[in-house]
């Protein structure tokens, strides 16, 4: 359960205390989960809450959004990972085909794994960002390889 409720993006306050934004979808997810629990012979509440004052509203904010920027900082540490093997490749004048594949896979990976973060930032976790612009770095930098990959073969024939 707990994976589950980390993966709708929420954030543990204690062991077993667990807050959600209010969204249609959490609901529903919430009353599936709920069902789950109580098959499993345990118990759930499920409570709508406010926050005092504005305050600790801004506290719990602060906690979605650092959560998020943990995941955005993983994210970026592969983007550079990813930088780092198109760089090696070029510097190894690896221009194939072979490579282009390899890489766009992983660059289909960085994307739908930003889909995925970007999908459980409600408040705009500050790295959102960089985060974008990572990945648009990698896209192009992919492109360029792949053009010289091109550019190579047409010399090669």
């Amino acid at each position: 359960m707990w994976r589950r409720l980390k993966g709708m993006g929420g954030v543990y306050l204690k062991n077993g205390v667990c807050l959600l934004p209010k969204i249609s979808d959490h609901a529903r997810r919430l009353k599936m989960l709920q069902n789950d629990v109580t098959e499993m012979g345990g118990e759930s509440v499920i409570l709508e809450t406010v926050a005092l004052d504005r305050l600790q509203k801004e506290k719990l904010v602060a906690r979605f959004k650092s959560d998020r920027d943990e995941e955005y900082r993983e994210f970026i540490s592969k983007c550079a990972d990813f930088e780092a093997e198109i760089a090696k490749e070029t510097a190894a004048r690896h221009f194939n085909y072979a490579e282009i594949e390899e890489n766009d896979v992983d660059l289909k990976k960085l994307q739908s794994w930003l889909g995925k973060i970007r999908k459980l930032d409600y408040y705009g976790a500050t790295l959102a960002a960089e985060a974008e612009q990572r990945l648009r770095n990698c896209e192009a930098l992919l492109e360029i390889y792949a053009q010289r990959v091109f550019e190579v073969h047409d010399e090669n024939h």
